[in-house]
Protein backbone atom coordinates (compact mmCIF):
# COMPACT_ATOMS: atom_id res chain seq x y z
CA UNK A 1 0.00 0.00 0.00
CA UNK A 2 2.91 2.33 -0.31
CA UNK A 3 5.65 3.34 -2.80
CA UNK A 4 8.75 5.09 -3.00
CA UNK A 5 11.59 6.00 -5.41
CA UNK A 6 15.21 7.95 -5.07
CA UNK A 7 17.66 9.42 -7.40
CA UNK A 8 18.70 6.03 -9.13
CA UNK A 9 15.84 4.92 -10.14
CA UNK A 10 15.13 1.97 -7.92
CA UNK A 11 11.68 1.83 -7.25
CA UNK A 12 10.02 -0.11 -3.86
CA UNK A 13 6.64 -1.17 -3.28
CA UNK A 14 4.97 -2.38 0.10
CA UNK A 15 2.14 -4.08 0.57
CA UNK A 16 -0.08 -5.88 2.98
CA UNK A 17 1.21 -9.16 3.16
CA UNK A 18 4.59 -7.79 4.38
CA UNK A 19 6.87 -7.69 1.38
CA UNK A 20 8.88 -5.00 0.15
CA UNK A 21 9.82 -5.24 -3.84
CA UNK A 22 12.03 -3.04 -5.14
CA UNK A 23 11.97 -2.85 -8.91
CA UNK A 24 14.14 -1.14 -11.50
CA UNK A 25 11.98 2.21 -12.55
CA UNK A 26 13.29 1.95 -16.15
CA UNK A 27 13.67 -1.25 -16.97
CA UNK A 28 10.00 -2.86 -14.86
CA UNK A 29 12.61 -5.75 -13.76
CA UNK A 30 11.85 -6.44 -9.83
CA UNK A 31 15.41 -7.23 -8.67
CA UNK A 32 14.83 -8.34 -4.55
CA UNK A 33 11.61 -9.36 -2.57
CA UNK A 34 12.03 -9.46 0.67
CA UNK A 35 9.19 -10.68 3.43
CA UNK A 36 8.83 -8.39 6.53
CA UNK A 37 8.53 -10.28 9.90
CA UNK A 38 6.27 -8.51 12.38
CA UNK A 39 7.59 -7.43 16.04
CA UNK A 40 7.42 -10.20 18.43
CA UNK A 41 3.89 -9.91 20.27
CA UNK A 42 2.31 -9.33 16.84
CA UNK A 43 -0.08 -11.14 15.03
CA UNK A 44 1.53 -11.87 11.31
CA UNK A 45 -1.70 -9.92 9.83
CA UNK A 46 0.04 -6.84 11.38
CA UNK A 47 3.31 -6.97 9.10
CA UNK A 48 1.79 -5.16 6.03
CA UNK A 49 3.55 -1.42 5.42
CA UNK A 50 1.91 1.84 5.70
CA UNK A 51 3.91 3.91 4.35
CA UNK A 52 7.62 4.32 3.49
CA UNK A 53 10.35 7.05 2.20
CA UNK A 54 13.92 7.44 1.27
CA UNK A 55 16.11 9.73 3.00
CA UNK A 56 18.12 12.65 2.26
CA UNK A 57 20.92 10.60 0.41
CA UNK A 58 18.52 8.24 -1.00
CA UNK A 59 20.11 4.98 0.45
CA UNK A 60 18.32 3.95 3.66
CA UNK A 61 14.69 3.29 3.34
CA UNK A 62 12.25 3.96 6.25
CA UNK A 63 9.11 2.10 6.49
CA UNK A 64 6.13 2.32 8.91
CA UNK A 65 4.46 -0.51 9.47
CA UNK A 66 0.87 -2.02 10.69
CA UNK A 67 2.67 -3.80 13.73
CA UNK A 68 3.68 -0.05 15.06
CA UNK A 69 7.21 -0.39 14.04
CA UNK A 70 9.06 2.16 11.81
CA UNK A 71 12.32 0.25 10.27
CA UNK A 72 15.29 1.76 8.92
CA UNK A 73 16.66 0.13 5.77
CA UNK A 74 20.06 0.35 4.51
CA UNK A 75 21.71 -0.72 0.91
CA UNK A 76 24.18 -3.69 1.14
CA UNK A 77 27.78 -2.11 0.34
CA UNK A 78 29.19 -5.27 -0.18
CA UNK A 79 26.99 -6.41 -2.77
CA UNK A 80 28.39 -6.99 -6.22
CA UNK A 81 27.13 -8.07 -9.52
CA UNK A 82 29.09 -11.41 -8.68
CA UNK A 83 27.53 -11.99 -5.24
CA UNK A 84 23.80 -10.16 -6.50
CA UNK A 85 23.78 -11.16 -10.38
CA UNK A 86 21.40 -10.40 -12.12
CA UNK A 87 19.71 -12.79 -14.68
CA UNK A 88 17.22 -11.12 -16.63
CA UNK A 89 16.85 -10.80 -20.24
CA UNK A 90 14.04 -8.76 -20.89
CA UNK A 91 11.79 -10.84 -23.57
CA UNK A 92 10.78 -9.67 -27.21
CA UNK A 93 7.38 -11.17 -27.17
CA UNK A 94 5.59 -9.96 -30.15
CA UNK A 95 2.94 -7.25 -29.11
CA UNK A 96 -0.79 -8.64 -29.85
CA UNK A 97 -3.37 -5.78 -31.38
CA UNK A 98 -7.27 -6.67 -31.66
Amino acid sequence: NAIAINRDNVLVSGADNGTLKFWDWKSGWCFQDIKITPQPGSLDSENGVYAMGFDMTGSRLITCEADKSIKVWKEDETATPETHPLNWKPSRKPIRRF
